[in-house]
């Protein structure tokens, strides 16, 4: 595995490591020593799945309210999707700066999202599947929380115009400055 830092402070893209033979390959997603000497959250309590049925589904810009905020760990198993991710921490240099990346099923790599960030994704394809491993705090829903993905204060430039979202990712506001 590689880890390396992205400009969002505490983020991190994770370039996984396949070995493959004739057999097919094996893959190391997690390892907690790993992240330990890299000095990243190994306090795992949720893993999770979407499963995404067509192609341009929006999904986010979600975030927990403190105390409640999670640590993300984002991989796409299946399809192809546009990660983005938000910086929420207002004491942060890149406070309210956004990062985004393609993940695909065919380039093995996972996005580590620190708490105080906000998360959302655009499908490319068809049948897209991503799995979030969850740190730090379990899904409270009285603490769900959302920005509105066309905010035009964030400056997100997505791929595709979204045709599925839904009526609650449709409501949430933009940012008050």
């Amino acid at each position: 595995m590689i880890c390396t830092p992205l400009e969002l402070e505490g983020a991190y893209l994770i370039t996984l490591a396949p070995v493959e033979d004739e057999r097919g390959c094996f893959v190391r997603n997690w390892c907690a020593k790993t992240f330990q000497e890299w000095g990243l959250n190994t306090n795992f309590t949720q893993f999770n799945t979407s499963l995404n049925t067509h192609s341009y589904t929006l999904r986010g810009l979600h975030y927990q309210e403190p105390p409640f905020g999670e640590v993300k760990l984002v991989q796409c198993s299946q399809g192809i999707l546009f990660d983005v991710i938000v910086d929420l921490r207002p004491d942060s240099e890149t406070y309210l700066h956004h990062y985004s990346h393609t993940l695909r099923e065919s380039q093995p790599e996972m996005l580590y999202i620190p708490q105080g960030f906000a998360h959302g994704f655009l499908t490319l394809e068809e049948n897209t599947q991503v799995i979030y491993y969850m740190a730090e705090s379990f899904y409270e829903p009285e603490a769900a929380r959302g920005l509105h993905w066309k905010d035009s204060l964030l400056g997100i430039e997505w791929p595709a115009q979204p045709q599925h979202i839904s009526e609650r990712d449709q409501r949430w506001e933009s940012i008050k400055k």
